[in-house]
């Protein structure tokens, strides 16, 4: 029975859909850290998580570096940046789509000294490193592959393509395209690009209620590189679910206000500056460290250390051993000091968080909570000023100052993909950080509001579409703008962003211009601003409306109707009737497919034709060319294609490099495990000390290859020194690991030979129907095993341990699985059906049957009697059917 349940159990299995486990994952790229959080529905694994690099850190340095033919990146980049400054790239995301001079300028603000160069095309930097020339987009793209690497590292197997990436909100569109490039350049399928204040939003709200009441949130961020403050409102509305209607959380991003040049980091190089300036001193003769790069590198990373203990002390040391010309550097300072070197920034930290309030037309008390995020909030100046400024004792830190945007952003991606679906869900309508501006320009095209309008208004919600008509005849220009000089992305020289030619009007009304145009020919133009935030002209159509005479089957009339059907020909036909014709038409938008349901009809008298007004409208598709010069130019698809094939051979030869290392350890590992067994007192019993001596001199040999020639060495050389040793270590190894696993096999085997004999017996008595030839096989093949294990312990005995074994626990183990086989199937035998005969019942019988109910139980008895006749008549193997039966029965249940 348990046997039949099994095999009914592994058939609905197989034939069950098993669901598809996905994943999906947000990346928090930061100018100095990225975060990777997960969000995997895959059962004994947290449904949302961070993702641990290599080093089980839950953050890792955004940075690439280029050493020694080798790409390093995270964690590994980082050891190296006091050593090879100039090798080691940071601050990408800052970089992407900016221009030549003004990647320059903020490279040399922040003391680092790369090889860089301008490119041709669009005028963005281009980092000259050992490995070849890198685009910022490039290197960048570096990144997200890595953090993609952690995700699916995490989600341990289940794949991981949908990710959406944060970005800063005064990120622009040249800025955000370039990010989506290098997302495609790593191999992502990026959802969205979310906004970091929009990602804490859902973090803060995911598990709130607000169905009593609404809530204003500021969350004030002061990461790395700069500060943002986010107006963000919270209430409920009610939703039909399941025909019920419920209530449901949603957020609105009000008004953000940003300072892209004020961070943790420019505190930082305030304590840089001092502590060089103090360094030059003791040093005199004019030196000045600022032009060493590994001194600054060196001196930064102390800086960096001394920052953060002044956030829980009143004073911290700086130490920087060999800083410049092998002097050692050692001072201190107050956390006073500190605060008087930063005096003018703690006021420019405020000035994000009173534009959001004077602009939102809030007073501080009707703000229900300001949220802490980004590492340089736990700056105790910081937060006294915030508090001073807001009047409050506290400040509110419910948030993960690291974390809350990637596991915020997490939860947008699981709502917006289409393999996770969290039931939990917080509304989000996020708006556009810029406003934008369009602007047609081309040949006797008047310039005037029409031609110039704001489209975009700030904090328009994402995503939208709209579409603008212009009233022309000609081939014509649109630029998009940003909307003013006070909202401009950080480097950006212009408030222009994109260009584009639209071209096929001017055919196209010169292919019309004979027809009878009803309008002046006119352009459609459609916009959208996406779920990323960028803005972009996404198609035209020229159209056309023409008003002509047609003929047109007349209106079927009948016999009593004739007359009346004549006026009204001539009326229509009419000049003085052809404008209200026309308007008709154009109610019916156009339409010249006018029927009439009596055409049909038996009674129709005529089939003549009559000639109306018809007004019908023509759309014809524009071509559009992108003419976007700079930084903001889209990548041809032959410069995409070199880009992947730089990366895709970078990922290649990575691997390569991983696989040596892991070869080089293992056999580095092998020689010592190896040499350390060999002197165990276990290894003298199945090896001759010759062999064991010519194996170490052989591990030897290999070991000083190891440390001389085999430094450089390739994965496949590697693999050949292991594969050698291997070829004289796997014997000896079978032999000792065959000292315990053969006497084991040999215990199994005869424990289970005695519970063959007791199955055996078990047959006999319980299962006599099974053939009795069946049971001899059985227990001829159970003698058979066991002779030969008595053959091969004895030939073990007089074989040496170095010699090779008369016996294995694998032949051992294959001889017990045969005999185990040949009993289950005698063991499935069935037991055959008893036949059952109907007895034959004399007229008596079967009439008292029908007369009389009260004579049911000497009937049964003589039933009985017949059916026991019956049986006797038939032939039996053992003469009791009823304790066959019986046995039958439970024979049926222990199975």
């Amino acid at each position: 029975m348990l046997f039949r349940i099994g095999i009914i159990l592994s058939l609905f299995l197989l034939l069950t859909p098993i669901p598809c486990q996905s994943a999906v994952s947000s990346i928090d790229l930061g100018s100095e850290w990225f975060k990777v959080a997960v969000v995997n529905l895959k059962p004994g694994q947290p449904p949302i998580s961070i993702a641990i690099n290599e080093m089980s850190k839950r953050k890792t340095p955004s940075l690439v570096a280029f050493h020694a033919g080798s790409r390093l990146i995270g964690e590994e980049a980082s050891g190296i940046v006091a050593r090879y400054p100039n090798k080691v790239y940071s601050h990408l995301r800052d970089l992407i789509s900016k221009t030549f001079p003004h990647v320059s300028k903020t490279l040399e603000s922040l003391y680092l000294s790369y090889d860089i160069s301008p490119e041709e095309s669009r005028n963005v930097a281009v980092f000259k490193t050992e490995n070849g020339d890198f685009t910022a987009e490039e290197l960048v793209a570096m990144l997200l592959k890595y953090a993609l690497g952690l995700a699916e590292a995490h989600t341990r197997g289940t794949p991981v393509k949908d990710a959406v990436v944060t970005v800063p909100p005064y990120m622009g569109v040249a800025e955000r395209k370039g990010l989506l490039v290098a997302a495609e350049l790593a191999g992502i399928n990026v959802l969205a690009l979310v906004n970091e204040h929009s990602g804490a939003a859902l973090q803060y709200g995911i598990d709130k209620d607000f169905s009593n009441g609404s809530r204003h949130v500021i969350f004030y961020d002061m990461g790395a590189g700069s500060t943002y403050a986010a107006l963000v409102y919270f209430s409920a509305y009610n939703t039909k679910e399941f025909g019920k209607t419920v209530s449901a959380n949603q957020f609105q991003v009000k008004d953000v206000r940003w300072d892209a040049e004020l961070g943790g980091e420019h505190m930082e190089l305030r304590l840089v500056e001092y502590f060089a300036d103090e360094f030059n001193k003791q040093l005199g003769n004019g030196v000045d460290i600022r032009k060493s790069p590994k001194a600054m590198a060196k001196l930064k990373k102390q800086v960096k250390r001394t920052k953060e203990i002044l956030s829980a002390n009143t004073a911290a040391p700086i130490s920087v051993e060999s800083i410049y010309d092998d002097r050692d550097f050692r001072s201190s300072i107050t956390r006073e000091k500190f605060e008087e070197l930063c005096e003018d920034l703690w006021e420019k930290a405020l000035v994000p968080l009173k534009e959001v309030l004077i602009h939102s037309g809030l007073k501080v008390e009707d703000i229900d909570a300001v949220e802490l995020i980004g590492g340089a909030t736990r700056v105790p100046k910081l937060q006294a000023k915030l508090q001073e400024f807001l009047g409050r004792k506290e400040l509110d830190r419910h948030l993960d100052s690291d974390e809350a945007i990637a596991l915020g952003a997490s939860l947008h991606a699981a709502n917006i993909s289409d393999g996770i679906k969290l039931n939990r869900k917080l509304g989000m309508i996020d708006g556009s950080p810029y406003g934008y501006v369009i602007e047609v320009d081309g040949p006797d095209l008047p310039k005037d509001e029409s031609t110039k309008q704001l489209i975009i208004p700030r904090m328009k919600k994402l995503p939208s579409k709209m579409f603008r008509s212009i009233v022309h005849n000609k081939d014509f220009e649109v630029s998009l703008a940003y909307e003013s000089d006070d909202f401009l992305p950080p480097g950006t020289p212009s408030l222009t962003f994109a260009q584009y030619a639209v071209s096929g009007l001017a055919d196209a009304s010169e292919k019309y211009a004979s027809r009878n145009l009803s309008a002046p020919i006119k352009a459609n133009l459609h916009f959208s601003l996406s779920r990323s935030g960028i803005f972009s002209l996404d198609r035209a159509d020229a159209v056309i409306e023409i008003t002509e005479w047609v003929e047109v089957p007349r209106k079927n009339l009948t016999v009593d109707n004739s007359t009346s059907a004549s006026t009204n020909t001539s009326t229509e036909s009419s000049p003085s009737n052809t404008e209200e014709s026309s308007e008709k038409l154009n109610a019916d938008d156009g339409n010249s497919n006018n029927s009439d349901p009596s055409a049909n009809d038996s009674s129709t008298t005529s089939l003549s034709t009559e000639k109306k007004l018809k007004k019908r409208t023509f759309r014809v598709p524009l071509k559009i060319d992108e003419k976007t010069a700079g930084p903001g130019a889209s990548l041809s698809k032959e410069s995409f294609n070199e880009a992947k094939s730089k990366l895709e051979a970078l990922d290649k030869k990575d691997e390569e490099r991983r696989r040596t290392a892991e070869l080089k350890n293992s056999l580095e590992g092998y020689i010592y495990d190896t040499r350390d067994k060999l002197e165990s007192e276990d290894f003298a019993k199945i090896s001759t000390s010759q062999e064991r001596q010519s194996f170490i001199e052989k591990l030897d040999e290999v070991q000083e290859w190891l440390y001389t020639d085999g430094e450089d060495a390739s994965a496949t050389q590697f693999q050949k020194r292991l594969d050698e040793l291997k070829a004289i270590g796997d014997p000896i190894f079978f032999r000792h690991n065959e000292l315990t696993a053969r006497p084991a096999a040999s215990d199994h085997a005869r424990k289970y030979l005695n519970e063959v004999q007791q199955i055996v017996r078990g047959w006999e008595t319980n299962k006599s129907w099974l053939p009795k030839g069946r049971i001899d096989e059985v227990l001829k093949e159970a003698e058979k095993v066991k002779n030969w294990l008595n053959q091969k312990e004895a030939e073990q005995k007089d074989t040496p341990g170095f010699n090779k074994p008369a016996f294995t626990s694998e032949e051992v183990y294959e001889k017990v699985l045969d005999l185990q086989d040949k009993v289950t199937k005698v063991n499935r035998i069935p037991k055959p059906k008893p036949k059952i005969e109907k007895p034959m019942k004399n007229e008596t019988e079967s009439s008292g049957e029908k007369a009389d109910a009260a004579n049911s139980s000497s009937e049964e008895g003589a039933s009985q009697k017949e059916q026991t006749t019956s049986d006797a008549e038939k032939p039996s193997t053992d003469g009791k059917a009823d304790a066959q039966s019986k046995d039958h029965e439970s024979d049926h249940d222990e199975l």
